[in-house]
């Protein structure tokens, strides 16, 4: 880690927490139509713990039942420098944005954590999860706090539908992994 990002790190985390209005939600509240929300959501990806972690947008996600627990799944490209702390990493966070942080997530989308602190171009600040180590933001109106319990790599003998291989992965070292997440808390804002 870059002495650049240390210092950054060190700063955040030594700055008071701001402190948000939030409704603790049952996964048999949330409401939603799912294929709506991940359609028109702003979500972003967060693994590691408060005091290392990364985060990414994501778009390749899904919510669910699985073993009769409620799942979230994900798929990361091996090349995501995110990938790293969810595969070292026990939890991961999905946050849920509002338009107004539409400019904040697309900074993140398109720079790396490795070298720099991403975080500090944003106006996002971050905040320890209730249920999992992952961290997850102040700003965000939906948090789902995640358990890892399985992650499975894609691979082309698993397709059915060669049309879907082809436009999806037109090279072998795109294959996501697919890490899925038992919900262990969700929390959304009061706003």
């Amino acid at each position: 880690m870059s002495n650049e990002r240390i210092e950054t790190k060190r700063a955040l985390f030594s700055a008071p927490v701001r402190e948000i209005p939030v409704v603790e939600l049952a996964i048999s509240d949330l409401s939603v139509n799912p294929v709506e929300f991940w359609m028109s959501r702003r979500l972003l990806l967060t693994a590691g713990v408060l005091e290392d972690f990364n985060m990414m947008p994501v778009g390749f996600d899904s919510i669910g039942m699985l073993w009769g627990k409620p799942v979230v799944q994900v798929a990361v490209r091996p090349y995501r420098h995110t990938r790293n702390y969810l595969d070292k990493s026990d939890s991961f966070t999905l946050s849920s944005f509002s338009e107004k942080y539409a400019d904040d997530i697309e900074i993140l989308g398109s720079l790396s954590g490795k070298e720099i602190d991403k975080l500090s171009k944003t106006r996002l600040t971050v905040m320890a999860s209730e249920s999992v180590q992952s961290p997850s933001y102040n700003e965000a109106d939906l948090v789902i706090e995640c358990r890892k319990v399985l992650h499975q790599d894609i691979s082309p003998e698993g397709f059915v539908d060669a049309e879907m291989l082809k436009e999806n992965y037109p090279s072998p070292e795109e294959f996501h992994r697919v890490y899925y997440g038992e919900i262990s808390a969700m929390r959304q804002s009061r706003d």
